[in-house]
């Protein structure tokens, strides 16, 4: 489409009528005295050239851009707070634990990183050590970082350390995490520390994918889930997990992140170029963001590279198939029931087909999310709706924000919709209650 332009037209204005023009040798008029002649102003002295931008240190530069990919600020950052100054709380399964929150990492310092050299700071990444030997906790994903490159680390390092110091101390843990001691024993079960190398079997785009998702992307940390100390199954890797994270403003509910192997239940029907795209731009074909993922594509993952999401997507589609759901069989009670509220609520956008209508919805049938081990996720789509957050990519064919429907709906209305919609069609997915759905609300 061309750009709008304007045309202007500029009369010349008279101040009288009739002959003013003199012939450019002509002498004054003897009535009249010659005007004195005007003294040449000096020369205006040439304005200072303007400052040069000072030159962009590639290490920084370098680490600015690996920052995002391990999508730093938003852990690091609390609600209305300086980035990256720390005091986001999070949660575990184990309420009585109390909060963890995350740490200051400008450079300030007496409550930064300030006094830190980048020996302590690589320490830190790679193994869970601070400085002065003190353990961090797991929430921390210091198992995933192990595997970035000490020259990464460099460069991450360089660009925290041109970040405006914050003076901030972020609030107590909770009790529990007052003892970092039985970290050392955590840690020699759970943490295998030690650089990524790479498959010499594998071509160089599928390592870099490899180094990015497994290490410092850490998608395992919400991706697989874990056990009963907290720590990530290897053998369920990437298969799907769940973590607390908030539903609307002021409330932190359960949610589950989809099985990303190539099991029919996870993105088995995604192709490379999907898996991209959504990386890049949080929409593709098959889903759009919504909820905790918000956050990592508009922080994070939006800012890759074409090449690096590329990358991504070509280790991620490689994923042999693990964690494949079981088909729950309805009974015609819970077709009947189930169609009838899909029909009222959902036909409209996902079609009766669930392949989702063009511009409007996203697919529900082989949906990943739908089928996702744990329904949380599906069940706080239902109630609170699944909205694209605030600088989120919005590329031509994004889904509709989807609008809340949990005070349209009892407990054990949105239980028969979800029981529904994760066995319709060829999906896979575990029966819903009304207690699930009580638990999210």
């Amino acid at each position: 489409m061309k750009s709008p332009f304007s045309l202007s037209i500029f009369a010349l204005a008279m101040t009288g009528f009739g002959a003013i023009a003199v012939a450019q040798n002509a002498p004054p008029p003897a009535s009249e005295t010659p005007a004195p002649a005007v003294e040449a102003a000096p020369p205006a002295e040439a304005a200072p050239p303007a400052e040069a931008a000072p030159p962009v240190d590639p290490l920084v530069e370098k680490g600015q851009y690996l920052a995002r990919a391990g999508n730093c600020i938003s852990c690091h950052t609390r609600h209305n707070g300086e980035p990256f100054a720390g005091g986001l709380a999070f949660k575990t399964p184990y309420t009585f634990l109390g909060e963890i929150h995350s740490t200051n990492i400008t450079p300030d310092p007496e409550t930064g990183i300030g006094t830190w050299t980048e020996a302590d700071f690589i320490k830190a990444m790679q193994t869970g050590v601070a400085p002065g030997g003190e353990h961090l906790f797991p929430a921390f994903p210091y198992t995933a970082f192990t595997l970035v490159s000490q020259d990464d680390l460099k460069a991450i390092y360089a660009y925290l350390k041109t970040l405006a110091p914050v003076k901030y101390t972020p609030p107590s843990n909770g009790i529990a995490f007052a003892m970092r001691w039985p970290m050392m024993f955590w840690n020699a079960l759970f943490l295998k520390e030690g650089r990524y190398q790479p498959d010499t079997s594998k071509p160089d785009e599928w390592n870099r994918g490899a180094y990015l998702v497994e290490g410092l992307g850490h998608c395992g940390a919400c991706h697989t889930p874990r056990n009963l100390l907290l720590a990530e199954k290897s053998s369920d890797k990437l298969t799907g997990g769940t973590q607390p994270d908030l539903v609307e403003e002021g409330k932190i509910r359960t949610w589950a992140a989809a099985n990303l192997t190539q099991a029919t239940t996870g993105l088995g029907a995604w192709n490379v170029d999907q898996i991209a795209k959504y990386l890049k731009t949080g929409h593709s074909q098959k889903a759009g963001i919504f909820g905790p993922m918000n956050e990592v594509v508009i922080n994070s993952l939006q800012h890759l590279t074409t090449e690096d999401a590329k990358a991504m997507a070509t280790y991620i589609k490689s994923l042999p198939a693990a964690g494949e759901g079981v088909k729950y069989p309805l009974s015609d009670a819970q077709k009947t029931a189930g169609a009838a509220l899909y029909k009222t609520h959902c036909d409209e956008c996902h079609l009766d087909s669930g392949r989702g209508g063009f511009m409007k919805a996203p697919p529900l049938a082989g949906s990943a999310i739908v089928q996702a081990p744990s329904s949380a996720s599906l069940i706080n789509v239902i109630i609170y709706g699944a909205i694209t957050g605030k600088g989120g990519p919005t590329p031509f064919g994004a889904w509709e924000d989807m609008k809340a429907l949990g005070a349209k709906l009892s407990d054990e209305e949105v239980a028969t919709i979800a029981t529904f919609v994760r066995n319709n069609w060829d999906n896979k997915g575990t029966p819903v209650t009304a207690g699930d759905v009580a638990k999210q609300r």
